[in-house]
Parts: structure tokens; sequence; C-alpha cells
């Protein structure tokens, strides 16, 4: 059951990611190349929360809305293959819309985004650690010699934070446990379900569409620690998107709780509603960063 289940979430990255001859009506794009349309064009770039398909299921009702509601521009969904892939996106300034880690966050401001919501509660914002029912892990001591996957080196709450986490617990991440960075949340997860990591990091919101798309596989599993929260995901604009449109998109995600559909929307995205904040709003997790990378690793060094 656990190869034929890791062959069929393989084969389905294989279609999404290398099947460009026909590409889907909606979902997300990787490239940066402008679209032919008479209305000015706008994308929002998400970072690699989930596989390609699985983004466009979450988000694509998203950016539906956003068209429905502003019916002057057109809005398209971004996918990037993972997370450095993303942050050569941003850096370059190339999507109007972000939403972005924490950690790009901050990365995002220095180019000329500035942040417009936070997307969740703050309270979600955590790593945690998944293994196996019978993988007989009680304490992180016990992770001494084994591996640990992770979606990315960069992603802060399914790595930095675990990692720091692990650090407090008195592990030396750089040498006590082998770190394997696996591309995706789902994949992080898999990795501990087949028993190639003896924890698999994520953070709530994979999990919960994990155990609910693989009810099954996810019995074989338990969330076994958790970290202390952070800050959410941010939305940010770039700054030369004009003020009108940033704040008519703001406005209508700070209302997504106050509809029917809107709670359709958040509850597609695992999200439970957007919230006002700014680039202030932030400096706690650059105050994070700060003392992760006295302590533990330079983010961008795996």
């Amino acid at each position: 059951m656990r190869v034929a289940l890791c062959l069929l979430l393989i084969s389905t990255f294989a279609v999404v990611a290398c099947d460009s001859s026909s590409p889907p009506a909606t979902g997300p794009r990787y490239d940066s190349e402008p679209q032919a349309s008479d209305k000015p064009h706008y994308h929002l770039a998400i970072h690699p929360l989930h596989n390609p398909k699985k983004l466009a299921e979450a988000y694509q009702p998203l950016i539906d809305y956003l068209n429905t509601n502003i019916a002057e521009v057109t809005f398209e969904l971004e996918a990037s293959r993972n997370y450095q892939a993303y942050e050569v996106k941003f850096r370059a300034r190339t999507p109007e819309f972000l939403l972005p880690n924490p950690w790009h966050t901050l990365e995002a401001i220095k180019v000329g985004y500035r942040v417009i919501a936070m997307a969740g509660d703050a309270e979600d914002f955590k790593g945690i650690f998944i293994v196996r029912n019978d993988s007989g892990i009680r304490s992180p001591a016990d992770l001494k010699g084994k591996i640990v996957s992770y979606p990315s080196y960069t992603a802060l709450a399914a790595c930095i934070m675990p990692q720091y986490f692990l650090h407090r617990h008195g592990l030396d991440i750089n040498k006590d446990i082998e770190n394997v960075y696996v591309g995706s949340q789902e994949s992080s997860i898999m990795n501990a379900y087949l028993g190639k990591s003896a924890a698999g990091v994520t953070w709530p919101p994979p999990w919960r569409l994990f155990r609910k798309d693989h009810p099954e596989q996810a019995a074989e599993l338990k969330l076994i620690w958790e970290t202390p929260p952070l800050m959410n995901n941010s939305v940010m604009v770039r700054d030369d998107v004009p003020v009108a449109l940033r704040e008519r998109v703001q406005a209508l995600l700070l209302g997504l709780d106050q509809s029917p559909a809107g709670k359709s929307i958040l509850l597609g995205m695992a999200t439970a509603r957007f919230h006002i904040a700014d680039n202030a709003s932030y400096d706690k997790v650059r105050e994070y960063i700060a003392t992760f990378e006295q302590t533990v690793r330079p983010v961008e060094q795996p």
C-alpha cells in the first residue's frame, strides 16, 4: 500500500510538472511571460505550500473570486517548482502579488514589496513533527543518527522553526541528524510514512489536507511535537501596483470570512481568515531569524 501510494503521488507530480504541451485552462503557471489580454494582467505567486495540482485546487477559487469582483483586471495563479525558484522570482520583482512565508516576506520587503495582510491565524503558524505510530520515537534525542525530512531549508514553519526546536532540545542539527530536503510538504510527510525518514516535518495546513485526502495512511502516523507559533504567511504587493487596486484586493481578502462563498474559499485553502498586517508586523520574525542564524545555521545554507 505504501509503495503504491508513493508511485501514484510521484506520477501525479511528474504529469503536473512535465506536461506543458496541453496546459489546463485554469491553474498555476510557472513562467513569467506576459499573457495576451486587453486587461491589465496580475499574478499572485504563492510559495510552494503544496504540489502544483494541490496548489491549484486550494487557491484557484481565490483567483476566480478576485477576477469576479475586480472585473477590469485579470488575476492569475502562479506556482513555483520549489522554494528556490520562488525566491528567484520575487527577488527579480516578477510577480505583482505574493503569498510568501514570513522569511520570504522579510526578503521581499528588501526589493520593494509591502505587506497588506496576514493569511491565517498566527497560532496556526508552527512547525510539526510527524512520525509513524510504530517508529519508537519518543523524545528529540531519539532522532540522533536518523534522517529528518523537510520541504526546503528556507521553509520557516516546516524547517527553520523545527530545527531551532531540536537545537533547544539539545541536538546539534548539523551533526546529530541527517537533514533531507525533499521539495514539498506532502513529500516530507510521505517520507515519514514510507519509513524513509524517522520524522517528517511540515506545518498544520498540509497535515490537515493529508489527513483529509489520505485518511488510511494518516492513521498510521501521528503528530509528536510542535513548535511555538510565529507570524503566519503574508500577502504582499509590489510597490508599483496602483494603490486603488492594492486596497481593493486587501478589502476582498479581509472580508472573505464574512460570506458563505468566502468561507468556502478559506476552507479550501485551510486558512481561517485574513488579518490586517503591514511590514512592521513581521519585525518579530526578523528577530527570530537573527537568533536562528547566530545559534543554528544561516538560513540559505542547508
